[in-house]
């Protein structure tokens, strides 16, 4: 009897060390932050409307980047990923391309808006503009926080003991990080066709 019970015992010790509560832990905590960058990417998507409807009234002249920018956010609002995509490299890699899209029409905007000194004058666009601004360090932030914690479930299941635990009762795989696109480091190139 003494024996089932030490049996018993060791076979939970043994159970509770490989990853049976840590693995679907660090699992939905990747997935809870990457629904953050999702809901500031969202916060993004909300305010390009408004932000461009205050700048076609300042600068009409200026309608390709506004249609640019109204472009890049379509495209960046159609493409989902949920947490059962993170797992896919093609689908994070193309949601991460239509929101560097969005992000590039956006710094165009944003040059837009030094050529045409009436635009700051404007009450509204620079509260849109800070809006934006905080919306672009939140969404930073998030991208972060979600690399972070898919760095720890990563690590997680490919190390001992929670390997174990994350194979046989999972099948789990790896997720895939938030990278930056290539040439994210380098500033866009503006051209307000004006010779400027």
């Amino acid at each position: 009897m003494k024996f089932r019970a030490a049996l018993a015992l060791a076979g939970a010790v043994l159970l509770s060390a490989c990853g049976l509560n840590s693995v679907p832990t660090a699992e939905e905590s990747a997935k809870a932050r990457w629904a953050d960058v999702q809901t500031n990417y969202q916060r993004r998507a909300d305010l390009v409307p408004n932000l461009v409807a205050t700048v076609k009234g300042a600068a009409g002249s200026e309608g390709k980047i506004l249609n640019d920018v109204v472009s890049a956010r379509a495209r960046a609002t159609q493409i989902q990923v949920t947490g059962d995509d993170l797992t896919d490299p093609a689908k994070v890699s193309a949601f991460n391309q239509a929101q560097n899209g969005l992000s590039l029409s956006l710094q165009r905007l944003q040059r837009l808006q030094e050529a045409y000194p009436q635009i700051q004058s404007q009450g509204n666009f620079k509260t849109l503009m800070d809006q934006l601004e905080g919306t672009e360090n939140r969404i930073a932030i998030s991208i972060r926080d979600y690399n972070t914690a898919v760095q720890a479930y990563n690590t997680r299941i490919r190390t001992f003991p929670d390997a174990v635990g994350a194979k046989i009762f999972y099948g789990s795989k790896p997720m895939t990080p938030f990278q930056a696109q290539a040439g994210a480091d380098k500033a866009p190139t503006v051209d307000f066709g004006n010779g400027s």
